[in-house]
């Protein structure tokens, strides 16, 4: 908050200094009125010395007298913590002082610009007082934003130390049980220390660099919704890639879906070339025909033989079609992308992007760059915040911008969920979603299909305007405004998987407000690493 801010919500009466009353006689025939002139205590401009209004509304404790001590030579997870935490109040305690030196100097400039008072001062006296203030009140204002800086990273460097705790020390708890000793931190107490750690180490951890490696195993181990139901017929089929492989989803004769190879047993034709006949794909090439298990059930002028193509788990949930493309057991339970109560979807929008799906999610995560790079879309005429910042729980995926009235959340292995308050398209009306009356729900989903390739699915739903559901061509509308969105944002990303290819590390210098990117990309290394306990993650 700006001082100016600050003065604004303050009584009046704070701002009346304790003053003393001089008079002086008027000139003879003239009435018996008297001059009255207000000044400070000490008959000048006041000094910074004196005791003011304000000092009681900033009287906080120093709270150097209280930083706990360490007994050894390293500080453990705890001791480390708490260092940080009092590291944010002695920043709080001198943004405090920062903050109060400029009230008082406001005292200051109202008692030399008092007009009663300027009988007793020359034009030049008063100029030079007000110059001289002029100057202490720059050097104040500097000094409150280079406080606000250090506030800034103090609460970085505790989530990174939060980090730490959910992450590395439970990577390291098997070693520390064997008698290693891991408990360390940081080296020392110094401030010079702490900030090697809270800065040097994320770099190292967020090299996002050179060209795409091909895709672990693990991340394999989920379900992944890969189409809308509504998009899969009886005669239909949708033909995918994942993971570098193809696949070809169709519905069977109890018109389930299924999911299996794209590809022919007998001669690798296309399978998706072919028709859908009876609940079975036939290939084009020879009129072979599989079912949704992968079993080849009819083999046209030759002799049936026993042959399978590859098929996935597939199930249809919720008005989505999803697939496991792992190698180990499916879990039981499908995850829930339904918007929440009240919220009625409006489109269903699906496109194939020649981007990396964590470059894409990277993006989806940030609403940082929403005013500098959708200028002409959702975003049009939004002002640029000196301070954007994303709040998060300190174990979780998800949390709110501030400024923005938008809840967010990332949910493995690639879903992005986000509600956003509004007013009309296009408008902000709250400081978060609960101060708006209408609300936009998105989900985006971005399947791997290939290292250098996203296959998108977007829902959008609303809990207002019902009545555009059934608008002719609606949803011609929404396709148009979605692929402008994204195209603003596709030049922008496809820049930097060029220059990521070429070794540009595209997490370079992570800031406050990509606290959920940051996050999404310690969840991804260490599910490739194979860490048992997941960061971020109940």
């Amino acid at each position: 908050m700006t001082p100016a801010a600050v003065l604004s919500l303050l009584p009046t009466s704070l701002c009346r200094p304790r003053s003393r009353i001089y008079t002086k006689k008027s000139a003879p025939g003239r009435g018996g009125f008297r001059v009255v002139a207000v000044f400070g205590e000490d008959g000048g401009a006041g000094g910074v010395e004196r005791k003011s209004a304000w000092e009681a509304i900033f009287d906080v404790e120093d709270p150097r007298t209280r930083l706990p001590l360490s007994k050894g030579k390293f500080l453990d997870a705890h001791q480390a913590l708490e260092v940080a935490r009092f590291d944010i109040q002695y920043c709080d305690w001198r943004a405090r002082h920062d903050l109060l030196t400029i009230m008082i100097l406001h005292d200051k400039v109202v008692e030399v610009l008092n007009p009663l008072a300027r009988e007793y001062k020359s034009i030049g006296t008063m100029k030079k007082e007000l110059a001289e203030l002029q100057e202490e009140l720059s050097q104040a204002h500097q000094q409150v934003h280079i406080s606000e800086t250090r506030v800034a990273s103090a609460l970085d460097k505790l989530a990174y130390m939060e980090t730490l705790v959910n992450d590395k020390l439970l990577q390291e708890k098997s070693t520390r049980e064997t008698g290693s000793d891991c408990t360390s931190l940081a080296p020392s107490t110094s401030s010079a220390a702490t900030n090697t750690i809270a800065k040097k180490p994320p770099r190292k951890r967020l090299n996002v660099s050179g060209p795409v490696q091909p895709y672990h195993s693990n991340l394999k181990n989920f379900w992944y919704p890969v189409a809308f139901s509504s998009d899969l017929k009886d005669d239909t089929m949708i033909p995918i890639d994942c993971f570098e492989e193809p696949w070809v989803i169709f519905r069977g004769k109890d018109g389930r879906p299924g999911c299996v190879g794209n590809t022919c047993a007998h001669r690798a034709c296309p399978l998706h070339l072919g028709s859908v006949n009876e609940g079975r794909i036939q290939c084009p090439y020879h009129g072979w025909e599989y079912s949704t298990d992968g079993k080849c059930e009819k083999m046209p002028s030759t002799r049936m033989l026993d042959v399978r193509i590859k098929s996935l788990p597939c199930f249809e949930h919720e008005g989505m079609v999803w697939i496991w493309p792992g190698d180990a057991p499916p879990t039981s339970t499908l995850p829930s992308l339904l918007p929440p109560s009240g919220f009625e979807i409006h489109a269903e929008i699906v496109m194939e992007l020649p981007v990396e799906h964590g470059l894409l999610l990277d993006n989806l995560l940030d609403l940082a760059h929403a005013p500098f790079t959708h200028t002409s879309t959702f975003a049009k005429g939004w002002s640029v915040p000196s301070l954007v910042k994303f709040l998060t729980p300190a174990s979780g995926l998800q949390g709110y911008w501030d400024p923005y009235p938008i809840d967010m959340e990332f949910r493995p292995p690639c879903m992005v969920l986000s509600t956003i308050g509004i007013s009309k398209p296009g408008k902000l009306e709250g400081q978060n979603t609960r101060e708006c009356s209408t609300h936009l729900h998105q989900l985006h989903v971005c399947l791997p299909s290939s290292r250098q390739k996203t296959r998108l699915l977007y829902r959008m739903s609303l809990d207002f305007a019902p009545l555009l559901k059934h608008v002719p061509f609606m949803h011609i509308l929404w396709r148009y405004f979605a692929d402008k969105v994204l195209n603003e944002d596709l030049r922008l990303v496809l820049g930097q998987q060029d220059r990521m290819i070429n070794g540009a590390n595209v997490w370079n210098w992570p800031v406050s407000y990509d606290k959920l990117g940051i996050r999404y990309r310690l969840w991804r290394d260490a599910l490739e690493q194979g860490v048992k306990q997941m960061p971020f993650t109940k």
